[in-house]
């Protein structure tokens, strides 16, 4: 069974910094893709950072500049590093992983870890 285990949230003032990690573990054959989406009370959930097997990136254009997204694809981890934070930047961050494991093809999700900016 597949899980993503998140870590690295907390509370840190405007203008700070966190770096959050991601560890898939599991029978997992190949993960195409990893990536970081958020969801602040009462808002949809979205795309934050996204990063393919062969390091393509896509950010969100209000985080463009500002995180930065890495993978270490022999720990099956994806980091987020979150510089400049802002109190819009405060949400639930959950990782996701497209990967290829024994039950085929799946999208897996972390259970999410808070991120609080406090102005």
């Amino acid at each position: 069974q597949v899980q993503l285990v998140e870590s690295g949230g907390g509370l840190v003032q405007a203008g700070g910094s966190l770096r959050l990690s991601c560890v898939a573990s599991g029978i997992i054959f190949r993960i195409n893709a990893m990536g970081w989406y958020r969801q602040a009370p009462g808002k949809q959930r979205e795309l934050v950072a996204r990063i393919t097997t062969g390091s393509g990136t896509n950010y969100a254009d209000s985080v463009k500049g500002r995180f930065t997204i890495s993978r270490d694809n022999a720990k099956n981890t994806v980091y987020l590093q979150m510089n400049s934070l802002k109190p819009e930047d405060t949400a639930v961050y959950y990782c996701n992983a497209v990967l290829l494991g024994l039950t085929g093809r799946g999208d897996y999700w972390g259970q999410g870890t808070q991120v609080t900016v406090s102005s």
